[in-house]
């Protein structure tokens, strides 16, 4: 039962975070493109990967199968910010745009 919660808080956080992509987009056209710029960075994509391995082998161990969702999500969110990073973060994003 426990992991079942932790499945679902770690969907719902998710599912925050995809609609919060949604709304940005809606409000100015091509903010998406640049918030999942990682897909297209293998950097990223090996650092979010190792970290979501990581954090699933230690999660498992502790609170069992619940943990992966939440692993995954860090995973993809160390992912994005690593992204962000490498192209001088979100505020020079902004600054670029104006």
């Amino acid at each position: 039962m426990c992991s079942v919660i932790l499945a679902l808080t770690a969907a719902v956080a998710a599912a925050l975070l995809v609609c919060r992509i949604a709304l940005r987009e809606r409000r100015s056209p091509g903010t998406a493109r640049r918030a999942l710029a990682f897909v297209h960075d293998r950097r990223a994509l090996a650092a979010g990967v190792f970290v979501g391995l990581l954090l699933a082998a230690l999660g498992w161990r502790v609170s069992g199968p619940g943990a992966l969702a939440w692993a995954a999500l860090a995973g993809a969110l160390v992912a994005g910010l690593s992204t962000a990073a490498e192209n001088g973060g979100p505020e020079d994003s902004e600054k670029r745009e104006r």
